[in-house]
């Protein structure tokens, strides 16, 4: 799979540079300071998970595995020129939709019966988000560049049931109503005549535990949780 990627990139680029110079669209897009657009997406979000170190012997876990779901999103799009093409700061307040499975493996209590037990949470997610990135970015070839992001997010998390009495006969998964995340990606941009299209994929992992210890069974085992999403967003901007 690395290689076919790799081969991919190779392939992209070879192709890139060995195309004549065109006319390029959209020629002024570069001389405005600030620009605006709209971003639709998908997202993948999980958890980095710890169990608590004596898990085993204290509650008979065996195993504690953070499962990735698909999402989705929508969001604003701000950029501002920092006196160069090149340098960009990126404002893309942001509405996500998220899920996580938590997979629990418990030893069976009766010695005479060898079968693990398993269960699973499920986790979701609203949320607000507010990324603030710097872009930097290539110069443009013909109507194509491409850029890096490095900066962090605030997050809000709408659906959070932190305040929420729990149900100790069906117990859930309690996480913090708010998180800080830092960010790293990348996307290319593509210029059409009267608007710029970009493809771009982030990381974010989150910088604090979210997780909320309130002593319930399926909360008893875990020490700490992280949040963790990767973003792939198709960017319009004029």
């Amino acid at each position: 799979m690395n290689k076919l990627i790799l081969l991919c990139i190779l392939f992209v680029a070879s192709t890139l540079f060995a195309q004549k110079e065109k006319p390029q669209n959209y020629r002024r897009f570069d001389e405005r300071s600030l620009h605006f657009g709209f971003m639709l997406g998908f997202n993948s979000a999980n958890f980095t998970a710890y169990p608590v170190i004596d898990a085993y012997e204290k509650y008979g876990l065996k195993s504690l595995v953070a499962k990735s779901q698909p999402g989705g999103q929508v969001g604003i799009v701000s950029t501002l020129k920092l006196g160069t093409p090149v340098v960009r700061l990126r404002l893309m307040p942001t509405l996500s939709f998220q899920e996580r499975v938590l997979q629990y493996t418990f030893q069976n209590p009766d010695p005479t019966d060898e079968k693990d037990i398993y269960s699973e949470e499920r986790i979701n997610s609203t949320n607000i988000d507010v990324p603030l990135m710097f872009q930097f970015r290539t110069l443009r070839y013909n109507n194509f560049a491409s850029y890096l992001l490095l900066g962090g997010q605030y997050t809000i998390d709408l659906q959070s049931q932190e305040d929420a009495s729990q149900n100790f006969i069906d117990p859930f998964i309690k996480i913090k109503k708010s998180d800080y995340f830092g960010q790293v990606g990348g996307g290319v941009e593509f210029f059409a005549p009267y608007f710029k299209f970009g493809i771009e994929l982030k990381y974010a992992r989150g910088l604090t535990n979210a997780f909320i210890q309130d002593l319930t069974p399926v909360s008893k085992p875990i020490d700490r949780l992280y949040n963790s999403t990767w973003w792939v967003s198709f960017i319009f901007e004029g």
